[in-house]
């Protein structure tokens, strides 16, 4: 597959250059749509019944603002870890959090050296196609999301953007849900939920194992 993919993550390294450990620095617009994103994300999660520590990877964690959100909100048996193929994220959120473990490496090339976790949490990395192409960007999402779901012990949570609104935007990736549907029934599991009830021109999936 080519590596067009990279073209988004040098789009993102430069909204840290420009604008630092901010919502803008993760290229999100507003702070008060970040957060709800973070709380919905988190949604995933089901009822514990054991009481146990989960595992939770942040898959693309930028400035680990996830993990900023957690802590406010004092989510409890939460271990979380933090992988973006971006360095100079990841140096960002070791200074910030040296007790969280974080991964820098291209999954695709790497995916070996990733352990499994309970939950993976993939917020943002399929919103913004940038430069590409629909077919490009389908074609990143489907290499992707088997792998990670692969190293998900419960499930994984990713957003896209909305096909049901009046115009779309060139530069972000809008799906249809009944393609995301098709490929995941097909190929990963039958086993999700669709969340669209929270106010953005987005949608979250939730895909269980």
């Amino acid at each position: 597959m080519k590596e067009s993919y990279k073209k988004i993550i040098e789009h993102y390294e430069n909204c840290l250059k420009e604008h630092g450990d901010t919502h803008l620095g993760v290229d999100w617009p507003n702070l008060e749509d970040a957060l709800t994103r973070y709380k919905i994300m988190l949604d995933i999660i089901r009822h514990n019944d054991d009481n146990d520590e989960l595992t939770l990877l942040d898959f693309g964690c930028g400035a680990s603002h996830l993990y900023e959100y957690i802590k406010e909100h004092q989510f409890d048996k939460i271990e979380y870890s933090g992988l973006d193929i971006s360095k100079s994220y990841v140096e960002l959120s070791r200074s910030k959090y040296p007790e969280n473990t974080y991964y820098d490496f291209d999954i695709m090339k790497e995916d070996n050296q990733l352990p499994e976790f309970d939950y993976i949490i993939c917020n943002g990395v399929f919103t913004e196609k940038r430069e590409l192409s629909f077919e490009e960007m389908w074609d990143y999402v489907q290499v992707i999301l088997p792998i990670i779901f692969s190293k998900a012990k419960k499930g994984i949570a990713f957003n896209v953007m909305s096909k049901s609104l009046d115009r779309e935007r060139w530069d972000l990736f809008h799906l249809s849900a009944d393609l995301i549907i098709d490929f995941m029934t097909k190929n990963l599991s039958r086993n999700f939920i669709l969340r669209n009830d929270y106010g953005l021109w987005e949608y979250t999936v939730y895909l269980y194992k």
